[in-house]
């Protein structure tokens, strides 16, 4: 018997693996857990519109721009963080300024394209936002890692709240809509068009 200190109790899935080759499971784990003195409970699947919840399942949501189905089966807004960067300042000559965040977790990556968001400090207020992650095919055709570049919507708290999120600043954002996927634009303004339909769009998500 193997003392574990401060742990009392494990709480799994009844379908949970682990070990080499996946050969751990409940019934394992019950035995391994009463040699140590362990109390194991194992959790029911909760099904969603038929098909049992899952991480899998959750993913591959995400990978295809199912956001609302995503944070149905969470139970909230599917959530990434990191830190904004200085970028090139074009999206503050195209007249929507935006705050980059480097991209870096492929294991549980949203499709690539354009969303409504909501972003904020931890801990602190969230203010609705648009963002696009992606390529910028537009502007940059060698560009092989993605980048998140959020734009924060309306004057007043959220203009304020952007205005003090420089380079440095750790910021959370939740996933709520996909708008549209990714794609090349014939030049700048076409871009800049777009991008005033993607605000547009945004907005109304909000309001609804």
């Amino acid at each position: 018997r193997r003392h574990l200190p401060g742990l009392a109790a494990l709480y799994v899935g009844e379908n949970w693996r682990f070990g080499r080759g996946r050969r751990g499971d409940i019934h394992f784990l019950n035995t391994a857990g009463a040699a140590a003195g362990l109390a194991v409970f194992s959790a029911a699947r909760i099904n969603h519109n038929g098909e049992p919840i899952s991480s899998t399942r959750i993913r591959a949501l995400l990978a295809g721009g199912e956001l609302e189905t995503v944070n149905a089966l969470l139970g909230y807004a599917h959530v990434s963080e990191g830190v904004v960067t200085a970028g090139r300042q074009l999206g503050r000559t195209l007249g929507f300024p935006t705050l980059n965040l480097p991209w870096d977790d492929a294991l549980v990556a949203p499709r690539l394209g354009v969303y409504a968001v909501r972003v904020g400090e931890p801990g602190g207020e969230r203010c609705a936002a648009v963002a696009n992650l992606g390529l910028r095919p537009t502007v940059e055709a060698a560009a092989v890692a993605p980048r998140l570049e959020v734009h924060v919507l309306g004057d007043g708290t959220g203009a304020r709240a952007a205005a003090g999120w420089g380079p440095g600043a750790m910021l959370q954002v939740e996933w709520l809509k996909f708008l549209r996927e990714e794609r090349r634009f014939d030049g700048v303004e076409a871009l800049r068009t777009q991008v005033e339909i993607d605000r547009a769009q945004a907005q109304d998500f909000f309001l609804r």
